[in-house]
């Protein structure tokens, strides 16, 4: 233990989603500890609103897709190198890692090599379910506890010899109230509300809209009262107005989470890039149709893909009720085809809805919050003295 009286913990992310999960926690365990505990690391505004300082800017590390972790390499591992360093300057109690593995778990590996002493807790398992399984028996080896967001991902590290993992339940279920419409704002079926969301990424924002512009006009030439709604993403706004000038239909832009959630209070169906945001859908009960396009290296390897689904409501029910299309599939023919019965009663909406439904018991935790389970976790893992 270092000469200060006050332990320490130190945070590794690599994105904004990581800032979101670590700022919660973060207030979690002061809530626990009275505030006795210190944190260093990297952070992002959500963090360091609370006091962390971060060793350099997120946005030097945060990038996403095979080619572009390739292309950006030297830079990712000198950063990686240097956040080693201080880790071993400082000499925390715990190392907590937050999602982003490529990085944060470079980063761990090297940490448990030169400081064995050191726990090492990994906040947001790596889907080792669905690629690379072979991960999970490596990461025992460096990793002391898995904390899991989605509850399949217990029995999953468990069947691949991974590390102890604990399903702490995902942030998202403590948010159900602005998810789920109060009852005047969905209106009924007869003033169809279509929410379109092309992705929080460049890459799938630019890969994405021109066919999700194309299922729109399909949607609108079949339901002429359609309102359509664009969540967008501050930071990709410019690339998003660029790929509507070919839309023929303009649908409402908004920005900010909380017109994102209104409109989902709002909405019938959904055309969706894959991620979280299919979880948020699913706890909304707004049946969707998914699709996602990859780089071509990545397309390369996708026989690689172990799970059954990518859609992440699907493997949470274990079953594949939402559609979904991968990218030559993911063209706006096959996509209306599908999305244009959700937006009237149909034995296909109601498919959905009746799912959708299961949801709620498949993820609740049995007593508090996501981010105080988690931090009870994290300090089971302090050590009492070092």
């Amino acid at each position: 233990m270092t000469d200060q009286k006050e332990p320490l913990i130190y945070i590794v992310i690599g994105e904004e989603s990581g800032d979101q999960l670590g700022a919660r926690v973060v207030l979690a365990l002061n809530a626990l500890t009275g505030g006795t505990l210190r944190f260093a690391g990297l952070a992002g505004e959500r963090m360091q609103s609370l006091g962390l300082a971060s060793l350099f800017p997120l946005s030097e590390i945060a990038v996403m897709g095979v080619v572009n972790i390739i292309k950006q390499y030297p830079s990712l591992h000198r950063h990686g190198m240097n956040v080693v360093a201080d880790i071993l300057d400082k000499n925390p109690d715990l190392l907590l890692i937050i999602d982003s593995p490529e990085f944060t778990h470079a980063v761990a590996k090297r940490v448990r090599k030169q400081r064995p002493d050191i726990p090492i807790v990994n906040y947001v398992s790596p889907s080792v379910w669905a690629w690379r399984p072979g991960r999970a028996k490596k990461m025992a080896r460096y990793v002391d506890h898995v904390l899991a967001l989605l509850p399949f991902e217990v029995q999953a590290h468990k069947d691949l010899s991974g590390p102890v993992c604990s399903y702490v339940g995902h942030p998202l279920i403590e948010r159900l109230d602005v998810l789920r419409p109060a009852k005047s704002e969905r209106a009924g079926l007869d003033a169809p509300v279509l929410l379109v969301l092309p992705g929080s990424r460049r890459s799938e924002v630019s890969r994405l809209m021109v066919e999700f512009g194309q299922v729109v006009a399909l949607a609108k030439d079949k339901y002429p009262n359609l309102r359509v709604i664009l969540p967008a993403v501050s930071h990709l706004r410019t690339l998003i107005d660029e790929g509507l000038k070919s839309w023929p239909v303009q649908p409402e832009v908004v920005e900010g989470e909380e017109a994102k959630f209104a409109a989902f209070r709002q909405a019938h169906a959904a055309l969706a890039a894959s991620g979280t945001v299919t979880l948020e859908l699913g706890l909304a009960a707004i049946p969707m149709v998914v699709a996602y396009k990859v780089d071509w290296l990545t397309r390369q390897f996708k026989w690689l893909l172990k799970a059954h689904s990518i859609v992440l409501t699907n493997l949470v029910l274990g079953d594949n009720t939402i559609p979904e299309f991968l990218d030559e599939n993911a063209n706006a023919r096959t996509l209306a085809d599908h999305v244009l019965p959700l937006l009237e009663e149909s034995t296909q909406r109601e498919k959905q809805l009746e799912a959708l439904r299961l949801l709620d018991d498949k993820m609740r935790l049995p007593q508090g919050a996501p981010s105080q389970e988690a931090a009870a976790n994290i300090l089971e893992h302090m050590p009492k003295t070092r």
